[in-house]
């Protein structure tokens, strides 16, 4: 078992892909039981033969659609406007962005390029020094996996068997508590006088009618597909394909942006996006397949004894687990391995799996803005030309607030688990 985790471990750190260093991992452990190797080719069809993942090329294409429908421009607009009367108003905007942004795109990776092109170009035109620019950027965008729609939900309802409207909704608190962490960052450099005051922003009546007018187009996507679900008028899957029909609707009628040539080049991206995230599902479902046989699932419910008294220090030392896996291992990759792992634990100390999940998901959403995998961390960095070192300086605060808030997550469950019970 510790020679198959071992040698993914040493594959990822070597560079190779990491469907590929899951994949080889896991048909070294199918050797070591004895198995023939042919079992591997079965697992990776069961692996994504799942209704539930159906939904994930949907979601992926309706925020291709609209980042590239004229979305970014006026999500930036509706939050400058909202905020311009602020000192450090423009980096509120920056995370206020983000949270609209995250109910149409669910990707970190998205938020932190589309968003970055701008803020990190903007906000040191007012006076905010690029690294500070790109910190609140980056660190806001990871709100983009929690915010439904999220395809880290998804992915978790798929392997733990939970609601994926649920989970969606169980997302819904925690992300604004990540976002309110960053803000209270921001709060607290205005406060100190360090942070510049933005041009107040004037809108003529036209202005401001047509504003209102896109915002409500867009602020209505993330309704319709949540509000449909909880409604019990369509699942998820289907919910995505209207989230696609809709973004066409903006992009093409409302807006009057995209056109077919762009059109085409979302579904091209999409369509490559899901084809990663499938061979990735994929690989993963062979190495859980071999840990499963080589008994991972009993040595980790023998870890339940040890927790018996303390629900919560299991948690925290999830929590912390997790932080460390997301600082070199892809996130879908480690929900794919380790919840369904964790999930009976979880059960069997009466912890509330829909806050067992969220805090999962949270910290490896943490490992993107830390090296030696922080995607995000380097989009950031490609786009303002800046170097690492510099941009950790001034993302650290951030990245303590943020863990300030997993920890009150940790702690009261009702953060996750309101939304939830109230629906059902």
């Amino acid at each position: 078992m510790f020679a198959v985790a071992a040698l993914g471990i040493v594959l990822l750190l070597l560079g190779v892909p990491v469907a590929f260093s899951l994949g080889l991992a896991g048909m070294l452990g199918v050797w070591m039981s004895g198995l023939p190797l042919s079992v591997t080719a079965t697992r990776l069809f069961t692996g994504v033969d799942s209704f539930v993942f159906l939904a994930v090329p949907f979601y992926i294409l309706a925020a291709e659609i609209m980042s590239t429908g004229g979305i970014t421009a006026r999500l930036i607009a509706i939050g400058s406007a909202l905020t311009s009367w602020l000192r450090g108003g423009t980096a509120f905007a920056n995370i206020g962005t983000s949270v609209m942004f995250a109910g149409i795109s669910g990707s970190a990776v998205a938020d932190a390029a589309a968003l970055g092109r701008v803020f990190i170009e903007e906000m040191p035109k007012e006076g905010y020094s690029k690294e500070y620019s790109a910190a609140v950027t980056a660190a806001s965008s990871i709100v983009g996996p929690i915010i439904p729609p999220s395809g880290l939900a998804i992915l978790m309802a798929a392997v733990t068997g939970l609601s994926v409207i649920d989970l969606f909704l169980a997302g819904i608190l925690p992300g604004l508590l990540l976002a309110g962490a960053c803000a209270a960052v921001v709060a607290i450099g205005a406060l100190r006088g360090k942070l510049p005051k933005p041009q107040r922003m004037t809108l003529q009546r036209e202005g401001l009618g047509r504003m209102l007018l896109e915002t409500f187009a867009v602020l209505t996507l993330p309704a319709i597909i949540l509000g449909g679900m909880i409604a019990g008028i369509y699942t998820a899957t289907e919910g995505g394909g209207i989230a696609v029909a809709y973004a066409i609707f903006l992009s093409t009628v409302v807006f009057r942006v995209m056109t077919l040539r762009g059109l085409w080049l979302a579904f091209m991206r999409a369509a490559r996006t899901s084809a990663s995230i499938y061979l990735l599902v994929a690989a993963a479902t062979i190495l859980s397949y071999a840990l499963n046989i080589l008994g991972i699932s009993s040595w980790v419910s023998g870890t339940a004894s040890l927790f018996q008294d303390s629900p919560v220090l299991f948690l925290f030392a999830v929590a912390g687990l997790m932080l460390i896996l997301g600082t070199f291992l892809d996130i879908g990759a480690a929900i794919l391995i380790f919840a369904p792992l964790i999930t009976p634990v979880v059960n069997t100390l009466g912890i509330d799996p829909m806050q067992a999940c969220i805090v999962i998901m949270l910290t490896l959403a943490m490992g993107l803005l830390t090296p030696p995998v922080g995607v995000v961390l380097f989009v950031v960095m490609r786009v303002g030309g800046i170097g690492m070192l510099p941009l950790l300086r001034e993302l650290l605060p951030f990245l303590l607030a943020q863990l300030a808030a997993i920890a009150l997550l940790c702690l009261v469950p009702e953060i996750s688990s309101t939304l939830p019970r109230l629906l059902n």
